[in-house]
């Protein structure tokens, strides 16, 4: 029989419960749209730090929402796609998702603590990646090396759903416009979230809260990501870098404190 709703209403919790879980959909929302990158490291900080879903199902939340993110951008920004410049990297990171799901299975057998502790060192380890912006290379990096960077976000895609700093930090360091770093970025991550749902949908790793937690946000991450393609040009780079950071550090680090006392 199909769910009812009051039992949908139980998997969806309160309404406020709801409407802070719509609250951390809008952030993660805007700090993507307007930097390229870390929708998942922000939606995943905030909704861990609030026990608002357990790791794998927010993982799953925001593998749906960052394809949709993406999707919403290239509508609106129709201008080329780089394949070329990402196929290494799309390939490799195929693999690399993969391996993640698997160890994200295991982890979510019995080590609940322990998956939590890993994701809050990861953002914090993230957040000081994502400040860290090495020297710009003169030329364009070899493909393999986009292939490693590549296998790094895939692993770190498929166990928490964002693959963003491996990826982030290798294409910042490339003489590439923002632009075209903002398009790979995006592109990179719809592949590795489509890939996520080809590949957990079938083994039933997709609850059913997170379909649902995916369906409500969806047309949130529509609007939203217009409204910030609107505000994109006004918001300093650097800024907007720094605080991303500082959301991850606070939220990353009480994360992994919670689950050492936890433990």
């Amino acid at each position: 029989m199909p769910p009812s709703l009051t039992s949908l209403a139980a998997l969806l919790g309160s309404p406020a419960t709801l409407a802070l879980y719509l609250l951390c959909v809008a952030i993660a929302t805007f700090a993507q749209t307007l930097s390229g990158f870390a929708f998942g490291l922000v939606f995943l900080s905030l909704v861990a730090s609030f026990d608002l879903a357990s790791v794998a199902d927010a993982a799953n939340v925001a593998t749906v929402l960052t394809l949709a993110n993406a999707w919403a951008y290239f509508r609106a920004h129709r201008q080329p796609v780089p394949w070329a410049l990402m196929k290494p990297a799309m390939l490799t990171s195929c693999v690399g998702v993969g391996l993640g799901l698997v160890l994200l299975h295991w982890l979510s057998a019995g080590a609940t603590t322990a998956l939590k502790l890993l994701l809050g060192v990861v953002i914090v380890l993230c957040a000081l990646v994502l400040l860290r912006r090495g020297a710009v290379r003169a030329t364009l990096a070899p493909p393999r090396q986009f292939a490693v960077a590549g296998l790094l976000s895939g692993l770190m895609g498929g166990l928490f759903g964002t693959s963003g700093p491996p990826i982030v930090y290798h294409l910042y360091r490339q003489p590439l416009g923002l632009d075209v770093v903002r398009r790979s970025l995006l592109l990179m991550f719809a592949g590795n979230a489509l890939t996520r749902i080809v590949l957990n949908v079938p083994t039933g790793g997709f609850s059913l809260r997170a379909v649902l937690l995916s369906a409500i946000a969806l047309p949130l991450v529509q609007v939203l990501t217009r409204l910030a393609l609107r505000l994109q040009p006004h918001v300093p780079a650097p800024a907007l870098r720094w605080g991303v950071a500082a959301l991850l550090v606070a939220t990353g680090g009480s994360l992994a404190i919670g689950a050492l006392h936890a433990h």
